[in-house]
Parts: structure tokens; sequence; C-alpha cells
């Protein structure tokens, strides 16, 4: 059976990963590393509790048994993090280290969520956009045996939304057809659904490529129209 480590575990996305990897018997033992421990409870799951980020990565090859799998959902926004530069230490810097870190202690397969139009025609000039790429193309040179990246759209159905006007609108966008709303944004729940269920096909031997990419569209098809408990 297959070992697990989440990192993110108490935001939106690493919570629902969280609660997917629990509800599932694919994954016989989780692991999670956070500032505060999660919300969620279970005979497989430990959580180690760690105030020093800059410790994460390392707490990894310390993991037993040793993770096959690691989830990064790490992620913070300008205003909670105090500036860009913080944020850039997070967003970017840490998710680099946790990914050099997993390499290091043999991980195989490494699940980064990142965001949609990282790589759109103005991506070079967005900070956010920056950070995502600077982590995707390191993550890539890395060459775990697998790597899956996820690029949501607008994460909705957050128990405190981060941008409670625009999150609305997108959350009703389906009144105008589901398919208006899943290109805007997909639903927390979805996307930690899809993220686990590639690791699962990755897993079987089905992944389609060694570093594979799942757009809005793929995120929405293994979250939701194909998913299986």
């Amino acid at each position: 059976m297959t070992t697990a480590a989440v990192f993110g575990c108490t935001g939106a996305v690493g919570s629902q990963i969280l609660a997917t990897l629990l509800a599932t018997d694919a994954f016989s033992s989780v692991k999670t590393v956070s500032r505060r421990l999660p919300v969620a409870q279970s005979p497989k799951l430990q959580a180690l509790e760690e105030g020093d980020i800059s410790k994460w990565g390392s707490t990894i090859s310390s993991l037993s048994p040793q993770p096959s799998v690691v989830f990064n959902a790490v992620g913070t926004t300008k205003a909670t993090a105090g500036g860009i530069q913080n944020q850039w230490k997070i967003d970017h810097d840490l998710c680099i280290e946790n990914a050099k870190a997993a390499k290091e202690a043999g991980v195989k397969t490494y699940v980064f969520i990142s965001g949609a139009g990282t790589r759109g025609f103005l991506s070079s000039y967005v900070p956010y956009s920056k950070m995502k790429i600077g982590v995707e193309d390191a993550i890539e040179e890395l060459g775990f045996e697998h790597a899956v990246i996820l690029r949501p759209g607008m994460i909705l159905g957050r128990e405190k939304p981060k941008a409670p006007l625009l999150e609305k609108i997108f959350a009703n966008a389906n009144k105008l057809g589901q398919g208006i709303q899943d290109r805007m944004g997909q639903d927390q729940t979805i996307i930690g659904r899809a993220a686990v269920a590639a690791a699962r096909i990755v897993e079987e031997g089905k992944a389609p490529s060694k570093y594979w990419v799942l757009e809005q569209a793929d995120i929405v098809k293994f979250g939701r129209d194909e998913w299986k408990d």
C-alpha cells in the first residue's frame, strides 16, 4: 500500500487532499507537516506540528514509512504574507526547497498545486505567475519518476474567501451554465479529489506522461465527472 505526505494540509485545497486521502483505501498511511495540526483525524494519519517552515523539507527523509507520494498545496497571498517578497519566500522558495528535499528522500511522485494562467501571454510580468512557473520548472528539472502539476482556476467553496466578491461571482457563474463556471474556477473539493485521482492513476501505471499537467478541464474531469470514491 502507498504512503503519502501532504504539505499545506490546513489550507483550502490541502485540507481536501488530506480528507480524500484518508477516505480512500489506495493510501494506507498519510503524513502531514504543518504549523498547526489539521482538524481531520484518522488511525492512518500521522500529523507533525512544526512552526519553523524552513524545517519542513528536512522532515521528509525522517518519515516512516517513507512516503512515495508528496502533495504540495502550500500557498499564501501577498496580504497574508505581508508583501510580495514574503509571499515569494513561501510560494516560490519554500516550495522549491520542499521539492528538492522530496527528491533527495527518494519520493517517486510529486504533486504540486499551481494555478491557471501561469503560462499565459502576460505571465512573465505577473509576480504570482512567475512564482508558480519557477516552482513548476524546478520540479520538472528535478526528474521525479512522476510529477503532477494541477493548474486550477479560482478556488471556490472556501470557508474564508480570500477575494469574497470575485469568488461569489465565480461561484454563481454556474447559473449561466456549469461549463462557464468550470472554465473560471473549481470547488476546493474537486481540486483535492483531482490531485488524489491523478496520484492513483500514477500508482496504477496509467499516467499519460512522466511530467503530467492537469489544466482546469482535467481537474473537473478527474475531480468531479469521473471521480470514484
